[in-house]
């Protein structure tokens, strides 16, 4: 229980703090976002990704008497579901009517007190960087009350900005060996993401999860950085890193997805069953996260360039699969059930890899009766047609525009 006093000037602080900072890069995510209703707005995203810069966007565009407070000061480590009562002393002193929460999902029984706030006629917005608490909690009070937003690193456009250079080959390889998140990309610290790899690791999931055995943990974290766009198994993996049992590993990749660090991508079938069986491949939120925390990163680009153009398709799709029958082909992003975009990615395309992702991808506009697919590369550009089928080559930074 924390005194209203505390509550009060932790929340001045961060107000005066969050307003007194630069306003930074003004994020895509923001011409998205609708007006504030009777529906709570959760903007959620992995740590150190720009929520707080968005939520300060917001304050100075359309509600700068907004009630501010950030769950994961220090100084708010004690503060139980009954503190909430002070929080609505605090906010009618205010005459604030907008209410916005980072970071709430660390506070037991939070849904219920936004529930409250919204059929009170506040219109209410909501940061996390765990899906899991975010969705499981969405789920019971907020049912049909709340809109979702992602919010990523920097997109190849917004680093453009940011970088202030223009769409070129030596400009993406840049984006893809950055990142993009915001600090490290303004400063180029390697301090920056090695420190916030191990924050994700030890804060949002050993601690929060009451994982014991951090060192399998991080074992498997480096693992999968290390691999980033391969095939991965909970039972293949558990060997490699010395896991005694496969439903852990199935646990830790579970807490590394919903803490944003990967995703994993299974292989499309119409039995659910076998999306679930089959190997998944593996990608990371950032770029720049694998470049500075891999252990096997060298100066083959095709990895990384991969999961780079992942992170592209990821920002516009939630569904996405990889295809593999007799050849394979890489993404197939669906929205509502239906496939609308097939891809082949291929760093460079040469007379030993043509036919291969030629026909990985033709195989695949077959299966899905789609007329006309891509093949991602760096900077080639080119046009193949077969049995009234397309596959457009198109380089990745003309692809992006």
């Amino acid at each position: 229980m924390l005194l209203k006093s505390t509550i009060n000037e932790v929340a001045e602080s961060q107000k005066s703090n969050l307003t007194q900072r630069k306003s930074g890069l003004q994020r895509d995510l923001l011409h998205s976002i609708p007006e504030l209703s009777s529906h709570a707005l959760i903007i959620s995203g992995i740590r150190r990704c720009g929520k707080s810069t968005l939520l300060h966007q917001l304050l100075e565009s359309k509600y700068k008497g907004a009630f501010y407070l950030n769950f994961e000061d220090p100084r708010l480590y004690e503060f139980q579901l009954n503190d909430f009562s002070r929080i609505d002393e605090i906010v009618k002193e205010s005459n604030s009517e907008v209410l916005f929460f980072d970071e709430i999902q660390n506070i037991n029984g939070w849904e219920t007190y936004v529930r409250q706030k919204l059929d009170e006629g506040y219109k209410v917005v909501i940061t996390g960087s765990n899906a899991s608490l975010l969705s499981r909690k969405l789920g019971t009070k907020l049912t049909g009350r709340h809109i979702t937003k992602e919010l990523f690193p920097f997109s190849w456009p917004e680093y453009l900005r940011f970088v202030k250079k223009n769409s070129s080959e030596s400009s993406l390889k840049a984006y893809m060996n950055t990142g993009g998140f915001p600090e490290y990309v303004k400063t180029g610290n390697n301090d920056i993401l090695h420190q916030l790899f191990e924050d994700i690791l030890i804060r949002d999931i050993a601690v929060r999860y009451g994982v014991r055995d951090t060192k399998s943990l991080q074992r498997l974290a480096l693992y999968l950085i290390s691999n980033v766009g391969k095939l991965v198994t909970a039972n293949r993996v558990k060997s490699l890193i010395g896991i005694s049992a496969t439903s852990t590993v199935m646990e830790y990749f579970s807490h590394l997805e919903q803490s944003w660090l990967f995703q994993f991508i299974p292989k499309f079938s119409y039995s659910v069953r076998k999306q679930m069986i089959n190997p998944r491949k593996v990608y990371a939120i950032d770029t720049g996260l694998v470049t500075v925390n891999s252990k096997s990163f060298t100066s083959d680009y095709g990895p990384l360039f991969e999961n780079m153009v992942y992170l592209f398709l990821r920002r516009r799709f939630k569904e996405i699969n990889y295809f593999s029958e007799e050849g394979e082909c890489d993404f197939i992003a669906f929205r509502k059930a239906k496939p609308l975009e097939i891809m082949q990615v291929c760093y460079e395309l040469t007379p030993d890899n043509l036919d291969r992702e030629l026909n990985g991808l033709f195989e695949a506009l077959t299966f899905f009766d789609i007329k006309k697919g891509h093949i991602i590369t760096l900077n080639q550009s080119d046009r193949f047609e077969r049995d009234g089928k397309i596959a457009e080559v198109v380089s990745c930074y003309d692809y992006f525009k």
